[in-house]
C-alpha cells in the first residue's frame, strides 16, 4: 500500500495480453460494482471518449478486482468497466488482488483514483471522512496510505465544512480547492457566501481571493480594537476606585442586577500580590 498501485497498473494490450503479468480476462457480467466507490460524479464526454477509445484500441490498463465466491467485486477501475460495458465488450483484462478488508479496498480505490487525478476535491475529502468515520483510520494513517502528508488531509477535510453551494462549485469545478481555503478563511456563513458570489463573478484567482479574504478579516479585527466601550460614569468611577486599590486593570462588566469584575494581573507575582491584597480586605 505505500508504494501506491504502480506495481499493480501496467499498460497492456486487450489483444495481447501475457500471462505471466498475472492478468486474466475475465467476464463483465461477473464483476460487481466497488461499494466504496470513493468517485460520484463521472464525467459522460469524457465517458465517450474513453468508450471510443476502448472500441479502436482496446483496454490498455486492466482494472483491478477482488474474488468474492463465483463472482468480482471493482477495487479500481470504474470508467474503465462502464466504458468496455458501453464499447459493447464482453471480457475485461483484470487484476485479481488479494484485499483483507473493507478499509484496504477504499483505500485501494482511493490511491487509484488519486494517482489518475480523477477525484475532484470534495470527492476526495469525503473518502477521507468515510475512512476516517467508518473504519476509525486517522488522518495521519490515511496521509500515510495515499502518500500525502497529513497537513493536506487536514486542509481536503476542511473544505467540507464550506456552505452546501460552495461545495458544489468544487465538485463541479467552478471552483478550485484554493479557492475553497481562501473562503474559509472568512469564517462566518454569510461571509464566506459573499466571497463565493464575488469569485465567481469576478473570475477572481486563487490569489486574489485569499488577498481580499485577508484584507477583509484583518479590517474586522481593527475595528473591534477601535470600538470604544461605553461605560457609565458610576461604573467608571468604580473602576477608577478598584484600580487605586489592586494597583491593576480592573474591568466592570455591568449588566442590569448582575455583572462581573475583571481584574488583570501581568506576572505570576502580581498575581500572587493581588491576592495577598483581596486576602487582607477580609
Amino acid at each position: 500500500m505505500g508504494k501506491g498501485l504502480e506495481a499493480l497498473i501496467q499498460p497492456y494490450s486487450a489483444e495481447k495480453i501475457p500471462d505471466h503479468h498475472g492478468v486474466d480476462k475475465i467476464s463483465i457480467r461477473s464483476i460487481k460494482p466497488n461499494p466504496h466507490q470513493p468517485r460520484q460524479k463521472f464525467d459522460e464526454t469524457s465517458l465517450e471518449e474513453l468508450t471510443a477509445s476502448i472500441k479502436e484500441k482496446g483496454i490498455l490498463t486492466p482494472i483491478t478486482v477482488q474474488k468474492a465466491g463465483n463472482q468480482f467485486i471493482l477495487i479500481a477501475g470504474e470508467r474503465r468497466l462502464r466504458a468496455s460495458k458501453k464499447a459493447g465488450l464482453k471480457k475485461i483484462p483484470v487484476y485479481i488482488i488479494d484485499v483483507a478488508d473493507d478499509a484496504e479496498m477504499i483505500e485501494m480505490a482511493l490511491i487509484e483514483n488519486i494517482q489518475r487525478e480523477n477525484l475532484n476535491p470534495i470527492e476526495e475529502a469525503e473518502a477521507y471522512i468515510y475512512l476516517n468515520n467508518r473504519f476509525k483510520l486517522s488522518q495521519e494513517k490515511i496521509a500515510k496510505s495515499v502518500g500525502k502528508k497529513r497537513a493536506t488531509i487536514s486542509n481536503s477535510l476542511r473544505l467540507l465544512t464550506l456552505p452546501r453551494e460552495i461545495k458544489e462549485s468544487i465538485r463541479n469545478g467552478r471552483l478550485s480547492a484554493g479557492h475553497g481555503r481562501a473562503i474559509l478563511m472568512m469564517k462566518t456563513h454569510n461571509s464566506m457566501i459573499g466571497l463565493w458570489k464575488k469569485i465567481i463573478k469576478g473570475k477572481m484567482s486563487v490569489r486574489a481571493a485569499e488577498d481580499w479574504a485577508k484584507e477583509k478579516t484583518s479590517k474586522k479585527l481593527e475595528l473591534r480594537k477601535k470600538v470604544i466601550r461605553k461605560v457609565s460614569p458610576q461604573i467608571k468611577r468604580l473602576e477608577d476606585e478598584l484600580i487605586s486599590i489592586l494597583g491593576t486593570k480592573v474591568r466592570i462588566i455591568y449588566k442590569k442586577g448582575s455583572g462581573s469584575i475583571e481584574v488583570s494581573y501581568f506576572s505570576d507575582d502580581d498575581l500572587e500580590r493581588i491576592t495577598e491584597m483581596i486576602r487582607s480586605l477580609e
